[in-house]
């Protein structure tokens, strides 16, 4: 049975105890308070114990279990170059391509100064230098779960001598399917393992895992459940759902953002409202799980320089991005899961820093603003909207089709790396709508034969047509987005 933490006095990352080596990297960062849950988690993980942590976004979680991790596995350092004195001692699972790169690059930022090695690994891009880098050996590796069983299975990196795991964001890894790749794997694993566990929310289901996977846990909550954050301001405005587009546009001006995540529910609807909005002159991308790996880091280091203005992003997409100091998000789209909502409105506010959270709402999304608020437990500020920035509307398609197949399309998104195809949507298959035509009022009426004609038919039935109809061919749908003002420019892509 788990217990909860008190919060310790540690004000400072020198009473914690961690090597010089590590404390250096941690004062090159400007870091020298932790925030709640490292000073709560890393005591914790240092004595080894299993953690069931719960954080939201924007806390600090991630150097909450890599700077331990370093501590922990620094004795068993090793300079030698032998692939057989590097063995992976510590493996860190992550849902998304884009979080296990950002835990990457966090975990070699704090390890810069140690002999450790580290590696990511995730789906979309090659494996071989991936296993290049697996064969010459690490003693942390980032992962995906659907690519590291791929290596597992090519037996570039074993898991043998695994001594610390960490689940981030499992809640997430849950949502997206992982369950079955996620048992696979820890039965990999020695049993004799410290398994650390962190999630933005402690639902049924993520109890039920770690009530089978870890061993009396201590649980370390340093925010009310589904809680949001204070510094962010929350504002509702009430648009028509033509109106949304214009909208964003006219926030964006108004507010004169130079950096804002737009989120909505579905693939198609990021690409449409990308191109819509770079029309009216804002430098825009979008990114979900239909971009290739390269397209999605291009995009992300771009935004990241201030070379795009807007990242419309669908959720899972958006996943463990950590913008510093991000002035605002925009929900385009209310989310059909209230949850989404508090996860989306975490990409700013960070590190105490202050931030703006814009949602719109057409008069069909009220239930799911009911939703959120019952979820924060608080009204939101609500603001009707006057929308003056004219913005044509998107050619063809329904913004009610995206909705009607979001679950399809966007929640497993995350899966592509394993899955290799993509599930037709409706939007798939464009219809062929003439030009509309002046009809006849005697044409609407309906057909009724005389009873000559009728006894004509019964005696000289009509032979059943032969002639094959032309199939017509599908017509190829062009999701844009990528902003042709960076889009050309050379760009460093992260490192893997």
């Amino acid at each position: 049975m788990s217990d909860t933490a008190v919060k310790p006095s540690t004000e400072t990352f020198d009473q914690f105890g961690l090597a010089p080596e590590i404390l250096k990297a941690i004062k090159e960062q400007g870091y020298t308070t932790p925030t709640p849950i490292q000073a709560q988690a890393i005591p914790v993980v240092l004595t080894g114990r299993d953690v069931m942590g719960a954080a939201q976004t924007g806390t600090g979680k991630t150097a909450s279990f890599s700077l331990p991790i370093l501590q922990r596995l620094l004795p068993l350092a090793s300079t030698s170059a032998s692939p057989a004195r590097h063995p992976v001692r510590a493996l860190i699972l992550t849902p998304t391509r884009e979080l296990a790169d950002q835990v990457a690059n966090n975990v070699r930022t704090y390890a810069q100064h140690t002999p450790l090695r580290s590696a990511v690994v995730f789906g979309g891009v090659d494996m071989n230098p991936q296993s290049d880098e697996l064969r010459r050996g690490v003693e942390i590796l980032i992962a995906t779960p659907g690519r590291l069983l791929d290596h597992v299975q090519q037996k570039t990196t074993q898991l043998g001598q695994v001594q610390m795991l960490v689940l981030d964001e499992a809640d997430r890894m849950l949502d997206m399917g992982f369950l079955p790749d996620l048992q696979r794997i820890l039965n990999l694993l020695p049993k004799e393992r410290q398994t650390l566990l962190f999630s933005a929310t402690f639902s049924p289901e993520i109890k039920k895992l770690a009530a089978t996977y870890l061993r009396n846990p201590q649980t370390i909550e340093v925010a009310r459940s589904n809680s949001t954050a204070t510094n962010v301001t929350q504002i509702v405005y009430e648009v028509h759902e033509g109106d949304k587009t214009g909208a964003v546009v006219q926030l964006i001006r108004d507010r004169g953002l130079k950096q804002v995540i737009v989120f909505c529910n579905s693939k198609i609807g990021a690409s449409r409202l990308a191109r819509q909005i770079e029309k009216q002159g804002i430098v825009a991308a979008a990114i979900h799980g239909d971009r290739s790996q390269n397209e999605r880091m291009q995009a992300l280091d771009a935004f990241k320089r201030g070379e795009i203005e807007a990242l419309v992003a669908t959720d899972v997409a958006a996943r463990g991005l950590d913008i510093a100091e991000l002035p605002a998000v925009i929900n385009f789209d209310l989310p059909f899961n209230a949850e989404d909502y508090v996860h989306r409105i975490g990409r700013t506010g960070r590190a105490g820093a202050s931030g703006d959270a814009l949602s719109l709402c057409s008069p069909n999304e009220k239930k799911q603003l009911a939703d959120i608020e019952k979820l924060i437990k608080r009204p939101l500020t609500v603001e009707h909207l006057v929308v003056d920035v004219p913005v044509a509307h998107h050619e063809g398609g329904s913004r009610r089709r995206e909705r009607d197949g979001r679950d399809g399309r966007d929640s497993h998104e995350g899966r592509g790396e394993r899955v290799g195809h993509r599930r037709a949507g409706a939007y798939e298959r464009p219809h062929h709508h003439r030009s509309a035509q002046p009809v006849d009022d005697f044409f609407l009426k309906p057909y009724e034969p005389s009873p000559s004609a009728r006894s004509k038919a019964d005696d000289n039935p009509a032979p059943a047509a032969t002639t094959p109809q032309k199939q017509k061919q599908p017509l190829a749908a062009l999701l844009g987005g990528l902003g042709s003002s960076w889009r050309n420019k050379p760009t460093s892509s992260s490192s893997s």
